[in-house]
């Protein structure tokens, strides 16, 4: 269907928002088109050239045999700072302290809209990476996780606090808290192989027992670990378990109000 050009182009550019970081094939793509492979490519630039003025990403095209080309989620960075300064503002309320000195956020991790942002703007930080597997802990991480594997075009694996039937055959690693106590989580075997390069993705970091116990996990898989993305780290003066790893935002406490800044980007 060879149809209108304006069409063609929304048609296009369709495809590429709802399936990020994979392949559009520009033969496939102009035969279902019934127009050159050139013009499609001519389309793309187009697209790409919008995508780069809104500053949500770029088109990245493969100019070999295969002719492909994909849309990079990439938020600008002033896009991203000022987002994030809007969101720590709305968390540096009195009301939103928790004792121990955490702050309440889940209502934000599950909005999609706060989420998917949050998401998109984690995958731009690691997409030199190329991992091929985003690995979180339940609960909370998992939002933020999702969105950053969606974006980068890879699937999500989630270790779990307690041994499920429904994930089959699962590795269990133990590590120490903070607390001084020892936890144990658990990973379905079938999630990630010895050539997955991992990406580490939480919601919190306090002493990072958690991200050390995920680190852990990827160790007994033999898989690699290509980075370690965190929504918020507290700088509390405690030592951390974990000390390489990026940040979105940075919490502390003072005089009893949380106080968080844009970190990391």
């Amino acid at each position: 269907m060879r149809g209108k050009r304006t069409e063609r182009l929304i048609r296009i550019a369709s495809r590429m928002l709802l399936r990020p970081s994979r392949q559009l094939s520009l033969t496939d793509t102009a035969s279902g088109f019934k127009v050159s492979k050139t013009l499609v490519s001519d389309d793309i630039e187009i697209i790409s050239e919008a995508l780069l003025s809104e500053g949500v990403g770029s088109i990245v095209t493969d100019r070999g045999r295969s002719g492909g080309a994909y849309f990079m989620p990439s938020p600008s960075k002033d896009y991203r700072i000022a987002k994030l300064r809007g969101l720590a503002d709305i968390l540096s309320v009195p009301e939103r302290l928790l004792p121990g000195g955490l702050v309440y956020y889940t209502d934000l991790l599950f909005d999609p809209d706060w989420a998917s942002f949050l998401g998109f703007t984690m995958a731009s930080l690691f997409n030199e990476s190329k991992p091929t597997v985003v690995l979180t802990s339940e609960v909370k991480g998992i939002p933020v996780a999702f969105f950053t594997a969606y974006a980068l075009g890879v699937p999500l694996a989630v270790c779990r606090f307690r041994n499920r039937p429904s994930d089959g055959p699962a590795v269990g690693v133990h590590f120490p808290t903070g607390s001084g106590d020892v936890r144990t989580m658990y990973l379905g075997t079938r999630f990630i192989s010895p050539s997955s390069r991992v990406l580490i993705v939480d919601d919190f970091m306090r002493g990072g027992s958690t991200a050390a116990g995920m680190l852990l996990m990827t160790r007994e898989f033999n898989a690699s670990v290509v980075g370690v993305g965190i929504f918020i780290a507290s700088s509390g003066r405690g030592k951390k378990s974990v000390t390489d790893y990026r940040s979105l935002l940075e919490l502390s406490v003072e005089q009893g109000v949380p106080k968080l800044s844009v970190s990391g980007i």
